[in-house]
């Protein structure tokens, strides 16, 4: 099969197409704990299960199509590569695990808050990890997202640990993609492959003992096999989009998912939305609003 023609560089501006494949993956992530919702009845760990499993024939469909399947073979021979994809493999399970657990037992607000909080902790990994030197506005805003992790912690008595280790397990998985030397469609689909072996075991053995839910009934069964398309669509149109934008606008748009899982949250899932929440959430949408304008204008300089 012929390859696909490659996408042109990415420029020093925004392309249309770039701004529809990011807009697009952001409204599929936004929509994403709908669909998890109606998972509800099967254990987060089958659905991750499926997740694995589903996403290796789509993401393999398009890395054929697009002509890429032989960086994916030189990873799996590469021992470095491949120590490096079991290391984000295993972070990006843990933020599935804990995403699909937080919309099915009522925490999609802690969810949305984690990944508001999200491009704030990837800026401290930078500064920490990185050395990478911060302005006083960016210092700023961490320090808002901080005070209102704060305030949530007063409140509850505990530290919010969904929203937090969505934010931490997030923030690590960037950080690891970003020094993984293959591109992010072939990376995710190294990823799915080394999981692919514990994922089809521990649903065949679901299977075995009667404890799985694939094949219960025809919607069961459709939603666990379509968590392949909803996992690795967006993920890939995303990684296509991104290369055709610039960092400011992509700061701008990542937020259009956590607002919509907010959105979900409160007015569709009825989630309770306290005093604390109402305290918490205007601080981190004021820290995201200090943080993109300095995005912005570090750009525009």
């Amino acid at each position: 099969m012929t390859s696909a023609p490659k996408s042109p560089a990415p420029s020093s501006g925004d392309s249309p197409r770039g701004f529809a494949f990011a807009v697009s993956a952001y409204l599929m992530w936004g929509f994403l704990p709908i669909y998890m919702k109606a998972l509800s009845h099967v254990p987060a760990a089958e659905v991750i299960a499926h997740r694995i499993i589903w996403s290796v024939p789509v993401a393999g469909l398009i890395l054929i199509w697009l002509g890429r399947t032989g960086d994916v073979l030189a990873a799996l021979r590469n021992p470095r590569m491949l120590a490096m994809g079991v290391v984000t493999a295993v972070l990006i399970t843990l933020n599935w695990g804990i995403y699909v657990w937080s919309i099915q037992s009522g925490h999609a607000l802690d969810a949305a808050l984690g990944y508001y909080i999200n491009p704030l902790f990837s800026v401290f990994l930078g500064a920490v990890l990185l050395k990478e030197r911060l302005s006083r506005a960016q210092w700023a805003a961490i320090a808002l997202a901080v005070t209102a992790v704060g305030v949530l912690t007063y409140e509850a008595g505990r530290l919010p640990f969904v929203a937090l280790g969505l934010t931490v397990t997030w923030g690590l998985y960037a950080l690891c993609k970003k020094r993984l030397p293959i591109g992010p469609n072939q990376g995710f689909m190294l990823e799915v492959l080394i999981l692919l072996p514990l994922g089809l075991g521990y649903a065949l053995w679901l299977g075995v003992t009667g404890a799985g839910h694939f094949r219960a009934d025809w919607g069961t069964t459709a939603l666990l096999a379509g968590t392949g398309l909803v996992t690795a669509i967006p993920l890939m149109v995303y990684a296509n989009g991104a290369k055709l934008l610039r960092l400011s606008t992509i700061g701008v748009l990542q937020y259009i998912a956590p607002t919509m899982i907010f959105l979900t949250a409160v007015f569709v899932f009825g989630e309770p939305f306290g005093m604390a929440r109402a305290v918490a959430f205007p601080m981190i949408w004021a820290a995201l609003a200090v943080y993109t304008w300095e995005l912005v204008r570090q750009a525009r300089r």
